[in-house]
């Protein structure tokens, strides 16, 4: 009998921490997620990481649950993602987490089985949210600790859970039900060694739970982020020249490029956003069909107003001289669910080879803004 289906679940695009960055976050977060619980009833079970889009927070999320799959200590990790079917519902939330769970924990699989052998319903939506998340995951998990079945993994610190964009998640409602039962789990039974580590935005159904005792907070706004940007600008850069002959041969006759005050300016400008980062280098180092060459983009970047609004509007400027430009954008504004460029194509019966269609998408910032 099939009692658990899993999710495969993927991180948004470009979602991993760049090498060298964000040491100091990741490390106040491993230093909570390896403190103990079983003789530390005190310690929060719960650490919520914030900020605003383009921060990241997802890249933080998967660092984190790599690093702790590695350890043998990541009990599940669901991604929210806004517009994405089951990656941005509550429908099958609980029992992702419970078939991740078994297979990390194999021991709570007959657990489970029992649970569901003795209410079928749990595996549908005639129960609630808090319901399913307490038959199908927070019990089996504790009686799993209490036999002794994972004694041995535990003396290396409590297992984990990964919830990244909770407020990309369309269900608000179920989202606060997920909070307070999750703080209310916690409340009761303070020695359960598990962690829940979530990242969102602040809004407005979100907020009432952030300053609630058992949470550790952490913004990550506050966390200086230029140092990180400056460091994913000058690997970038430097790995760019070594592939492209142009850049060579200006570095070649000129010197360094970007120069110090180019990148100072840059990392300015770009105000500690990664998504903006990426999206202004992918720019400024083409390919496009602009006929300008990096070493002229990069001035045109810091003449655009800061954010990626004022990229986007540059690139969809430049854009509207080709075919199709304005069927493309306007079912990209109308279609309730994202689709990839051959989706758009055949939507609008245009051959995916032709010419014209094809050096639309070749824009990065427009890339960039279908993702």
């Amino acid at each position: 009998m099939h009692l658990i289906r899993e999710i495969e679940r993927h991180p948004p695009p470009d979602s991993d921490c760049f090498p060298g960055t964000r040491e100091g976050v990741l490390k106040g977060i491993t230093d909570w997620a390896d403190s103990p619980v079983l003789f530390n009833a005190g310690a929060p079970h719960i650490y919520w990481t914030h900020g605003y889009v383009g921060c990241g927070k997802s890249s933080i999320s998967q660092a984190v649950s790599q690093k702790y799959g590695q350890k043998g200590r990541l009990l599940a990790s669901f991604f929210f993602y806004r517009n994405s079917g089951d990656r941005s519902r509550m429908a099958r939330f609980a029992e992702t987490l419970a078939g991740q769970m078994v297979a990390a924990v194999p021991a709570t699989g007959s657990f489970i089985k029992a649970a569901v052998k003795a209410e079928p319903a749990l595996l549908t939506r005639g129960v609630s949210l808090a319901t399913q998340l307490e038959r199908l995951v927070y019990r089996p998990f504790s009686a799993a600790v209490k036999r002794g079945l994972i004694f041995k993994t535990l003396l290396r610190g409590p297992f984990l859970v990964v919830i990244d964009g909770l407020d990309e998640c369309e269900d608000k409602e179920e989202v606060k039900e997920f909070i307070q039962h999750l703080l209310d789990y916690f409340k009761q039974h303070p020695s359960t060694p598990l962690r829940f580590f979530i990242t969102s935005r602040v809004e407005r159904h979100i907020k009432e739970y952030l300053k609630a005792d058992g949470v550790q907070l952490d913004d990550l706004v506050a966390h200086g982020s230029d140092d990180d940007i400056l460091t994913f600008l000058e690997t970038s850069f430097s790995h760019r020249a070594k592939e492209d002959d142009v850049i060579a041969a200006y570095v070649q006759g000129h010197g360094q490029w970007p120069t110090r005050n180019d990148m100072k300016t840059l990392v300015h400008h770009i105000g500690g956003s990664f998504i903006f980062a990426s999206a202004l280098f992918k720019y400024i180092v083409g390919p496009l069909d602009d006929g300008l060459i990096p070493m002229t983009r990069l001035p045109l970047t810091l003449d655009m107003n800061p954010g990626l609004d004022g990229l986007y509007t540059y690139t969809l400027a430049k854009s509207q001289r080709l075919p199709h430009f304005s069927d493309v954008i306007s079912t990209i504004a109308l279609v309730f669910e994202p689709l990839p460029i051959a989706g758009i194509a055949e939507l609008l019966g245009i051959e995916t080879f032709e010419h014209s269609f094809v050096n639309l998408f070749q824009f990065k910032g427009l890339r960039n803004f279908l993702d």
